[in-house]
């Protein structure tokens, strides 16, 4: 069993995720403009479609691109949730999955299993690195923390399974309410806040899939309210979701082949974000500083620290960035 670098799932970064705290965000919006796909359901329908035998147990689901945040993630920070990476035409997904099914089933929910098919949710095995299939992942409080690669004996999966819950049970409180026959939903919470009715109108054009709308609600609670650091932090991550819809490949191609042009150059480092590739970007953006001058210089400077901004100012990337900038800029 390995270990997998935390960073992997960073809110999912850009793309979906973790790192960049834009996953709950770009989850809600995904699941708006997808709201004509298959959502996830009991793992009878994969189970199905890679040679297993399905099974009606809640415990094990079916997740998307879509509501992986929700699904897997938010789900975590209750009980581990094993990420079982597959696809219809791998063999030894047959052998494993039924496994994995019939133990989460036994758990009665101490943790969950979340069947991913990688053919048509390329960007989650692109967040997990997956280089072969089966690959299980380990999510716990939002993170990765334990994976293997391969069909594994049930003995082994077992005691895999059984150590990961002795790692995380005084962690997690849906372990022990589990096997206790209980389930966290039965346990006390805490009197709920009101909510701003000024973020619900954003939160709900964000549903929509509306990022100019939201867009213009953030701006209006920053208008009367300059200090919101909410607020801020949600408007420069739905202006940067917004840029990544329209972020594609071919833009790295066309900033290759126009090094001068500040535009190229900016669709390129947004893409490259989204895609995981956080240090390209800023490399990309920081050269492009070191390059330009005037209103050119300033305004890739302001952009590349609207992209830092995306992520928590610990972040070695982004420490590291900031000092190539600030080296760049004097």
């Amino acid at each position: 069993m390995t270990r997998p670098d935390p960073r992997q799932t960073a809110a999912l970064s850009a793309a979906l995720s973790g790192a960049v705290d834009l996953s709950a965000v770009k989850a809600r919006a995904d699941a708006a403009r997808q709201q004509t796909q298959t959502p996830a359901s009991p793992a009878g329908g994969p189970g199905a479609g890679n040679g297993t035998p399905g099974t009606s147990s809640p415990h094990v689901i079916d997740v998307t691109e879509a509501d992986f945040q929700t699904a897997v993630l938010e789900r975590s920070l209750q009980v581990p949730v094993v990420v079982d990476l597959w696809a219809t035409w791998c063999g030894p997904c047959k052998q494993l999955s039924p496994v994995l099914e019939k133990l989460a089933a036994a758990a009665n929910g101490a943790w969950v299993l979340a069947k991913v098919d990688v053919d048509a949710n390329p960007r989650i095995a692109q967040v997990f690195g997956v280089q072969s299939v089966p690959t299980v992942v380990a999510i716990a409080g939002g993170q990765p923390v334990d994976a293997f690669a391969g069909a594994q004996p049930e003995p082994q999966i077992r005691e895999w399974i059984g150590s990961l819950l002795d790692a995380l049970r005084d962690k997690l409180p849906g372990i022990s309410a589990a096997e206790q026959g209980a389930t966290p939903a039965e346990e006390p919470t805490e009197p709920e806040v009101p909510e701003d009715p000024r973020f619900t109108e954003a939160e709900a054009a964000l549903d929509r899939g509306d990022f100019d709308a939201a867009e213009r609600a953030y701006q209006h609670i920053l208008d009367t309210e300059p200090a919101n650091e909410q607020a801020r932090d949600a408007l420069n991550q739905v202006r940067f979701l917004a840029r990544a819809q329209a972020a594609d490949p071919s833009s790295v191609e066309r900033a290759a082949a126009a090094p001068d042009d500040v535009d190229a150059q900016l669709a390129a480092a947004d893409y490259e974000l989204s895609a995981q590739q956080e240090v390209a970007a800023f490399d990309r953006l920081i050269e492009l500083v070191r390059r330009t001058s005037g209103e050119d210089r300033d305004r890739v400077r302001t952009h590349l620290v609207e992209l830092f901004e995306l992520f928590p100012a610990s972040d070695e990337r982004v420490v590291a960035a900031r000092r190539a900038l600030a080296s760049a800029l004097f």
